[in-house]
């Protein structure tokens, strides 16, 4: 039996991949540092997963502790971090980067075969994109945002430290399904407060969204792990489906305000600016895990632009090991089922 350690394994995306391995056989040592789910808690129970607790502040720590139950580490999957549009410098380069450095050396000590990083879309910037593929994408962050600088610069540090074959990269876009405690949940509030779905800018609603479906994720992690010829890539983890930002919003309505009757206004970009300086700026000041009302500065830009990535290297993963993406009717479905 192969071993996998996962960092984030209690939170919304590492719960998934922490299936996912169990599923496929493996056995799974999941790095928690608070409060330990259910669901993983009774993985733990039947013997499928080996809990360590710890904080990624103390790395050396973990490493001692990996080393004393397990002789034979085969992958990390590294996919704790602070993903937030507001909040400290400090407290992103700590949590987003400084982890990554730790983590990499533990790596290279124990001799593990690939590290995996969860990074995000967001390291290509807010533009406007028309299905570039990711070797057509250059990293970059603007607005500016401590998220996305921190990715790169954690991206940017594997490459250096590790050969090709040693990692994967994996950049999940806008990821959805249930459990979700980020996306859904912020924009379902914004709505249940609000009589109208606001737009900025010239796309009207219009532009994509791109959505990434939490078990697409996990199994994009698991083949990253295993498929040898995706070393020292990249992989774009979107769902196939077009969704543009006016359709979500209507389509999570739909979902959880059933009776509720939703008008489109539109507004011009630089009222929207205004705003979200204020409320992004009193947010990071407070150092808040996310800001206090909608729109942030970020959040702003990433609804007012068409974020259209390729998703061919994801796609061919899964054909090349026979396996099949979950649809948004899938996962809707689901969300249905999960929200009576």
């Amino acid at each position: 039996m192969k071993n996998v350690f996962i960092t984030g394994a209690a939170g919304f995306i590492g719960g998934y991949i922490v299936n996912q391995f169990v599923e496929e056989g493996w056995h799974v040592l999941a790095l928690v540092h608070r409060t330990m789910s259910p669901a993983l808690n009774d993985l733990s129970e039947k013997g499928l997963v080996t809990i360590i607790r710890g904080d990624l502040r103390d790395v050396p720590a973990i490493e001692a502790a990996l080393k004393k139950r397990m002789s034979k580490l085969d992958v990390i999957v590294h996919c704790a971090g602070r993903a937030s549009d507001v909040g400290w410098r400090r407290t992103f380069r700590r949590t987003n980067y400084d982890s990554v450095r730790e983590l990499v050396g533990v790596s290279k000590r124990m001799n593990i075969e690939r590290f995996v990083f969860i990074s995000t879309t967001d390291v290509y910037g807010l533009n406007d994109f028309h299905g570039e593929a990711e070797d057509e994408l250059p990293l970059r962050a603007r607005p500016k945002n401590f998220y996305p600088i921190f990715k790169i610069a954690a991206e940017n540090f594997i490459r250096r430290e590790l050969s090709p074959d040693q990692f994967v990269i994996i950049r999940p876009a806008q990821v959805w399904g249930i459990g979700d405690q980020t996306l859904t949940p912020r924009i379902v509030a914004f709505l249940r407060g609000s009589s109208r779905i606001v737009h900025f800018g010239r796309w009207r609603g219009q532009n994509r969204w791109p959505l990434a479906h939490v078990c697409n994720v996990a199994l994009s992690t698991f083949l990253a792990a295993v498929d040898s010829s995706v070393g020292g890539q990249a992989i774009n983890v979107v769902d196939d489906e077009q969704t543009t930002v006016d359709e979500f919003c209507r389509i999570l309505a739909e979902l959880y305000l059933p009776n509720k009757k939703l008008k489109t206004i539109m507004l011009p970009f630089w009222l929207g600016q205004c705003v979200a300086v204020v409320i992004s700026g009193i947010s990071t000041l407070l150092n808040l895990n996310k800001p206090f009302t909608d729109p942030s500065f970020y959040a702003l830009y990433a609804v007012s632009h068409n974020l259209d990535f390729s998703n061919h290297r994801m796609k061919q993963l899964f054909a090349r090991t026979h396996r099949r993406c979950v649809t948004r009717v899938e996962g809707l479905k689901a969300l249905a089922e999960a929200n009576p």
